[in-house]
């Protein structure tokens, strides 16, 4: 938490400009508020009217850094400077698409929980002593208690019976704080007579997010982590399969998703005459160029507000990732030799991939060589794929993943399926979820049985016009069927 100023203190300001050869010029002014009871900025933006040509100046207020306040920014600004309008403030698709989602829990139903159900985790145990009980474990992001612990006895009526991580006990090597930790994506698992919860967390000294691990010998905690981090450098959304009581294997996605953006806009920063070949939509020319502006700027800021900051970039480069891809690798022929392998490294690092290796008996360590299980390759995934769950029935085992911008109705689930845990694993070509009508961005699946033997995807979703970093996701469920080749709703 943010310490309160004992007096105000100077505004501080920032001065901007475009880089010489953007397309599009802006100036611009940050002001930080002088009080200490608001983390309210003030933008003063000079730029290009589109409806006239002339230069206008506007003066802009950012009330907090949270992402519905950088969202409601970028739309005046879209408006005023004819920038392309953030997904998530654009009307959704009219799509046919409906599915039957159960809603499971619809509000936050203990004090600790703050921003719902994001990424849920459930898993079923059965060897209770009060019979089969099911378990969840949920993303917390900044909260002070991070990671919810609920119960179940039949999937349907849910209790919150503490979380991971008190306040008081977090893991050694990560980060603590509202508006400075990050934890997600927990999982938990039995293995032998252990549950193990492998998670994200940012470290608190190279900042980068990590995946840990932690251990009881009950699933109701208490949890211990280990002193270290088992997977560092950007790598988030464990998944643990447990192919037998000692052979389980982890599989992560390594987060370039995080990496590109910064790495692209430093190239363009440099180079922004090639603005326009990249990008061929107006819109999209003004976002990049404004983006530049404030890249100075926005590199100081912690990873998560940058993210807020560089969306609507992101969101102009995905729009069509693999036309913009494309023309990224052709400009290269009208560049020098040195600038290639820039270049080079910048698609690189637009593949998000997910990877799998095995790991050792006590969990602590992967062993042998990493597999590539899949990566962003369908139109539909966009710039990434994230939060995968992988089930074995009959011979075949399924991965249910989650692509696109987590934010907005382009956001939705996939599925691949292979013979073998370690591929190849063959995609279904469109999503298995979408956003409907009552729900908005599903992702992050993980599958249990039910109590009637059949299975039953659980996953997070937004209220209509609720969706962002830090707002509330609603648990839903929804039975599948599962097939040879096939999954069916």
């Amino acid at each position: 938490m943010k310490e309160k100023r004992i007096g105000p203190e100077p505004a501080q300001k920032t001065i901007l400009h475009s880089p010489n050869g953007a397309p599009y010029s802006f100036a611009i002014e940050i002001s930080n508020a002088d009080s200490n009871t608001t983390d309210m900025r003030t933008f003063h933006i000079q730029g290009k009217d589109p409806a006239t040509g002339k230069n206008k100046t506007g003066l802009y207020y950012l009330k907090n850094n949270e992402h519905h306040d950088y969202l409601d920014l970028f739309a005046q600004l879209a408006g005023d400077f004819g920038l392309q309008l953030p997904y998530n403030r654009q009307p959704v698709a009219n799509r046919a698409f409906t599915a039957h989602y159960r809603k499971v829990i619809g509000q936050n139903i203990a004090p600790g929980i703050l921003y719902g159900y994001g990424d849920p985790a459930v898993i079923r145990v059965d060897d209770t002593p009060d019979g089969t009980k099911y378990y969840m474990v949920v993303t917390s992001n900044d909260a002070p208690d991070s990671f919810p612990l609920l119960r179940s006895p039949n999937l349907t009526d849910w209790e919150c019976i503490g979380y991971v991580f008190p306040q008081d006990r977090k893991p050694p090597w990560a980060s603590s704080g509202l508006g400075i930790s990050d934890y997600w994506a927990p999982e938990m698992h039995q293995v032998g007579n252990e549950f193990r919860i492998y998670f994200v967390a940012r470290d608190k000294h190279a900042n980068d997010l990590c995946i840990g691990v932690a251990r009881s010998s009950s699933p109701e905690g208490p949890f211990q982590p280990d002193a270290a981090p088992l997977l560092t450098n950007n790598v988030i959304d464990p998944h643990l399969f447990v192919a037998g009581t000692a052979e389980t294997y982890l599989f992560w996605k390594e987060d370039n998703n995080e990496v590109w953006p910064g790495r692209l806009i430093n190239f363009l920063y440099h180079h922004p005459h090639l603005i326009p070949a990249l990008f061929p939509a107006t819109a999209h020319q003004a976002t990049a160029s404004l983006i530049l502006t404030l890249w100075p700027w926005a590199q100081a800021l912690s990873p998560m507000e940058r993210f807020l900051v560089l969306q609507i970039f992101i969101e102009a480069v995905s729009t069509d990732f693999a036309a913009f891809r494309q023309l990224l690798s052709s400009i290269m022929e009208t560049l020098p030799t040195p600038l290639h392998q820039e270049i080079n490294t910048i698609l690189e690092l637009m593949k998000t991939r997910v990877y799998a290796q095995l790991l050792s008996a006590d969990g602590s360590q992967l062993i042998g060589e990493r597999t590539l299980i899949i990566e962003n390759d369908l139109d539909w995934e966009a710039h990434l794929v994230e939060g995968m769950w992988v089930t074995k029935y009959g011979q075949q085992y399924y991965l249910f993943y989650a692509g696109n911008d987590f934010s907005t109705d382009k956001y939705g689930i996939g599925v691949a399926i292979a013979d073998n845990l370690l591929g190849p694993y063959r995609k279904m070509p469109a999503p298995l979820l979408y956003s409907t009508s009552e729900w908005r961005a599903p992702g992050h699946p993980s599958l249990v049985i039910r109590p009637d033997g059949k299975p039953e995807l659980f996953l997070h979703a937004y209220y209509p016009g609720k969706a962002g970093y830090k707002q509330f996701r609603a648990l839903l469920a929804i039975p599948i069927t599962l097939k040879e080749d096939l999954v069916d709703l």
